[in-house]
């Protein structure tokens, strides 16, 4: 499936394989996908796979399908935390337009969701 989405005024195609498209219909509830833009010692671009509902921001790209950016950031650049991860908070861009992706591409392989996001098209 192709569709195009709308976030923070910038048009956002949105683009999921013949695969994720099965597995989406099997599902019960709506799947977020959430496109993480990380900035701390590094910048990071991660796709998250979530459930749908309760987070702010999602946009609806389709029957079982929503979307959202997140751009997230650390309180200071660590390697030392508790857990796989860095606790992230959400980082106040002033110009968020210019960092909102062309493109996000959705795939369901082996049972798992994968996920990538661009700025070309």
């Amino acid at each position: 499936m192709q569709t195009t989405v709308e976030i923070e005024g910038k048009t956002v195609n949105v683009e999921t394989s013949r695969a994720a498209d099965l597995a989406l219909r099997e599902r019960q509830h709506p799947l977020l996908a959430e496109m993480e833009l990380y900035f701390s010692c590094l910048i990071r671009k991660q796709v998250r796979f979530r459930e749908a509902g309760d987070n702010t921001n999602e946009i609806t790209a389709g029957d079982q399908l929503a979307v959202r950016f997140r751009p997230v950031m650390t309180a200071k650049c660590d390697t030392h935390f508790d857990g796989d991860e860095p606790p992230l908070a959400d980082f106040p861009i002033v110009k968020p337009t210019a960092y909102v992706p062309h493109w996000l591409r959705i795939d369901f392989r082996h049972g798992k969701w994968i996920g990538e996001f661009g700025y070309n098209n």
